[in-house]
């Protein structure tokens, strides 16, 4: 179904980027249960932001997931969201982190959250100068066609 392996050289990368999320999660719940590192806003305002953050970072993953699994067979992807962004996995975890930082209305969950990004800029970097090798000038015209990592017309 879903085979695809990163190359050695980034797997240490996978984990790096992934610890901050993981943080997040188990980190997270410790404002709310016992009160402390809350962020200077409403909770209620707070959760509801969260919610709205996660449902789009939630949805913008299963977008990139049916996306990966209908039509990467290995070759360079330019449509669908790819068009807008060259990282949209990447961008849904970032979005993820920030979304349970607010739902957790938690300033330390904030601060990871905001660790990420750099984490994830420094993949997806390292992964662009492997995805040059594998697929050449093609990639670096889809590099100048899409100026964007994350976020259009912000990062």
């Amino acid at each position: 179904m879903f085979n695809y392996k990163p190359p050695k050289e980034i797997r240490p990368l996978f984990i790096i980027h992934y610890a901050p999320l993981i943080l997040v999660m188990f980190l997270g719940p410790i404002t709310p249960i016992y009160g402390f590192f809350r962020l200077p806003i409403a909770q209620l305002i707070s959760i509801g932001l969260g919610i709205v953050v996660l449902a789009a970072g939630y949805g913008l993953f299963i977008k990139w997931t049916i996306f990966w699994h209908k039509k990467y067979k290995g070759q360079l992807i330019a449509n669908g969201i790819f068009k807008y962004i060259r990282h949209p996995h990447y961008s849904s975890l970032l979005i993820l982190g920030f979304g349970l930082a607010l739902f957790f209305s938690s300033i330390l969950s904030l601060l990871l959250a905001i660790m990420a990004v750099p984490i994830m800029l420094w993949s997806a970097i390292d992964e662009e100068k492997l995805l040059i090798k594998q697929y050449g000038k093609k990639y670096e015209k889809y590099l100048e066609k899409v100026p964007w990592r994350f976020i259009p017309k912000i990062l």
